[in-house]
């Protein structure tokens, strides 16, 4: 207890104000609890506002209800095809074939793989899937001979 200067007496206590955080959320999203601010006699307790910030991720960044993946392969697999292998953040691991030619605007989209929607969270948004592409540093003279005749002819 504490003693005040007009000689009343008020509580100090704790309170734990607990946030269950909806996956989907986005940066900015508030969340108000009504009248859990400070109290005491004369003092009319005020809300308390949360607002909620997003973390860097490693392997993801966030467009809206999308996330964006940048696979790095070499420029040999951008022309003739793979398979990107995704962790996604609930740590399953896919396996997404590549069967287009590769160029550096290119953009592979995986419906369904993004975040969970607010307003349904069964459903979600899509997985984009972009590209750096690794050029070799150097070729021998037979491979450049070998590429000429490939992609040349």
């Amino acid at each position: 207890q504490v003693m005040n200067e007009d000689g009343q007496t008020s509580t100090i206590r704790d309170k734990i104000l607990t946030i269950d955080v909806q996956p989907g959320w986005k940066q900015g999203t508030r969340i108000t609890f009504e009248k859990e601010g400070d109290q005491g006699p004369n003092i009319i307790p005020t809300d308390i506002t949360f607002v909620v910030q997003e973390k860097i991720h490693p392997r993801f960044k966030r467009a809206g209800d999308n996330l964006i993946y940048v696979a790095t392969i070499p420029l040999g697999k951008a022309l003739i095809g793979c398979t990107v292998e995704v962790r996604t953040l609930d740590g399953r691991l896919l396996n997404i074939p590549i069967n287009d030619i590769v160029d550096p605007k290119y953009c592979k989209v995986v419906p369904g793989e993004g975040m969970p929607l607010l307003r349904d969270p069964r459903r979600k948004g899509d997985l984009l899937i972009y590209f750096n592409i690794c050029f070799p540093k150097k070729l021998t003279p037979d491979r450049k001979t070998l590429l000429r005749s490939a992609l040349l002819s």
